[in-house]
């Protein structure tokens, strides 16, 4: 007999699988004249579908519905969600683009990221009560990193063709991928600092002797959490040791090893004929989830190692050329699918009553609301006006520093840096000292209200520019060179930025972020992307002398002309 099976993982696909279906529906609408793309839609339906509203999703009940369960699906679906993406966002970039602007890279990497952490963590200090300094090191690292999934969008988005620089928008992609994993050397500097201070300076918990701390942190040593002693020396060692070494060296090494290992693979592959298609496309989500398996058995940084294998899989601009020439569509709705399933995820597990307990850890939504306007403001932007002048390749003035100062989102990044936190300290309530039990008690409510609030924020911020844009009549970019792509079906809606050419057969796009060698313009041809009384002279000169009229208000005889003068892109 038929029975009704109303499970968790039934519910969950049917969920997912109809959110799909009406975001589909509109999606063009959603991306392209609204600018709100996938997150905030979808954290949006977690919220209203989760243990807090509708109680019709709840990550505790997965699985085995073991108490403390959810901290080991938030962690691993993060990994996967970031990690995949990562080496999507690498060979996206163009060939040898970290060899091109390792100055650009290493700038944003060290000091920006230096400058960022300092600020952030001094917000948390203002802001949070009952917390150290060192504490407010810890959470500030987890917040330090842009979200490698948030700036995407806003490097990749319907926006960015239309009114964003190219090479604005590559630093930002290849920013925010690289700086997830290099998040990991901050987090634990600060980690070793309080588990390896000196015993005899650290501070108790009132009702037990110093001898029975000792020898508890003693016994704790084999766990490896709580107060290990050492003083700072040890704290250094081991942050080289492990932290540079270990974590971070290893993981480039393997993401180098496992990337050039596939471009010499492709190449080989491609030259006998003896890849197909989907396999062919199906290589960056495969090295993902090995690299995913590999560092996390070794202990190393899967996210840093997976952006690194993008890059170095692209290296000779063979695997970018091919799969346009292939027409991927299936990375594209990796990378869609994807966000999906982990901002809904990340929607319905938000710890909505840690955000308010005044008795119990001082926080209340006044100060999380004041600490999230202090971070949108001091996090990143002040890093990124001391130093964008050292960078005018990629941010050539003030408002484009701006721009990359302020897009600097929180996201799952965030999330991922947390619960790994977890499992360096001791359990919240069971640590040797309270500054640690104000740090576990912290740190959660505390950044992902500021997940939320970046989303919320960043997310709405898009269409409020655009609109301003609009309202200024500011020209989107125009190429002297754009890119020709041929269209596949007529019923497909225009990319933004974008006109058809029926003629050809095909859409000529200005301002394309993922351009193959072959579809490189013989110049830059540029015009800026806000007003021509503001333009810089300088980038003018280095761009086409030539300022070609915007496609959309040409006549029907203009734009042939247009495309016999300027259409060079290859199909």
């Amino acid at each position: 007999m038929p029975t009704l099976d109303v499970s968790e993982l039934n519910i969950v696909i049917a969920v997912l699988g109809a959110f799909i279906i009406a975001y589909g529906f509109i999606s063009v609408k959603i991306k392209q004249v609204w600018y709100l793309g996938e997150a905030l839609p979808a954290v949006v339906i977690g919220i209203i579908l989760g243990p807090i509203s509708a109680k019709f999703l709840d990550a505790e009940k997965w699985g085995s519905a073991e108490e403390g369960q959810q901290e080991a699906i938030t962690l691993g679906l993060c990994r996967i969600v970031i990690g995949v993406q990562l080496v999507i966002a690498g060979f996206q970039l163009p060939a040898k683009y970290q060899k091109a602007n390792w100055r650009e890279m290493a700038l944003c990497l060290l000091p920006v990221m230096t400058i960022m952490w300092i600020c952030t963590s001094l917000c948390v200090l203002i802001t949070v009560p009952k917390i150290s300094f060192l504490a407010a090191l810890v959470i500030g690292s987890c917040v330090t990193c842009t979200d490698p999934i948030l700036s995407q969008a806003v490097a990749k988005g319907p926006f960015a063709d239309k009114y964003v620089p190219r090479a604005l928008r590559e630093i930002i992609s290849s920013e925010a991928g690289a700086n997830d994993g290099f998040g990991f050397p901050f987090l634990l500097l600060a980690t070793y600092l309080i588990r390896h201070a000196e015993l005899d300076h650290v501070k108790f918990k009132e009702g037990a002797s110093e001898l029975a701390h000792r020898a508890v942190s003693i016994l704790k040593r084999e766990e490896g959490v709580g107060r290990l002693g050492g003083g700072v020396a040890k704290a250094m060692e081991q942050w080289i040791v492990e932290g540079w070494l270990y974590i971070i060296i290893m993981s480039v090494a393997i993401g180098a090893v496992v990337g050039f290992g596939s471009m010499y693979a492709i190449k080989f592959a491609l030259r006998k004929k003896w890849i197909d298609c989907e396999s062919f496309l199906l290589w960056p989500m495969a090295v993902g989830l090995f690299l995913i398996g590999i560092c996390g058995a070794l202990g190393t940084d899967d996210l840093l190692a997976c952006f690194v294998a993008g890059n170095a899989m692209n290296w000779n601009g063979l695997y970018l050329e091919e799969a346009e020439k292939r027409h991927d569509e299936v990375n594209g709705c990796f990378d869609v699918i994807l966000n999906f399933g982990g901002f809904m995820y990340i929607g319905t597990i938000i710890p909505w009553k840690e955000f308010h307990l005044p008795e119990e850890t001082g926080i209340t939504i006044g100060r999380l609301i004041i600490l999230g306007l202090l971070v949108l403001v001091f996090r990143r932007i002040p890093a990124i006006f001391i130093s964008y002048k050292l960078m005018p390749r990629c941010v050539k003035d003030w408002k484009e520093a701006l721009f990359m100062g302020y897009f600097g989102p929180i996201g799952i990044g965030a999330v991922f840096y947390v619960e790994h936190t977890r499992h360096l300290f001791p359990k919240q309530g069971t640590a040797l000292t309270d500054e640690e039990d104000h740090l576990t008690s912290a740190m959660i409510p505390v950044v992902y209200f500021l997940v939320i609030f970046s989303i919320v924020v960043h997310g709405l911020s898009i269409p409020a520019l655009n609109a301003f844009y609009v309202y200024k009549k500011i020209p989107p970019i125009s190429e002297a060179e754009p890119a020709e792509i041929r269209i596949l079906s007529d019923t497909q809606a225009l990319p933004n930025n974008a006109y058809s050419n029926p003629k050809r057969n095909s859409v000529i796009m200005h301002n394309r972020f993922s351009r193959p060698m072959s579809m490189a313009p013989r110049g830059p041809g540029l015009q800026q992307w806000y007003s021509g009384r503001d333009r810089d002279r300088s980038r003018d000169r280095e761009s086409s002398d030539t300022l070609v009229t915007h496609p959309q208000e040409m006549g029907y005889a203009e734009k042939l002309d247009h495309l016999r003068r300027y259409g060079g892109g290859v199909i």
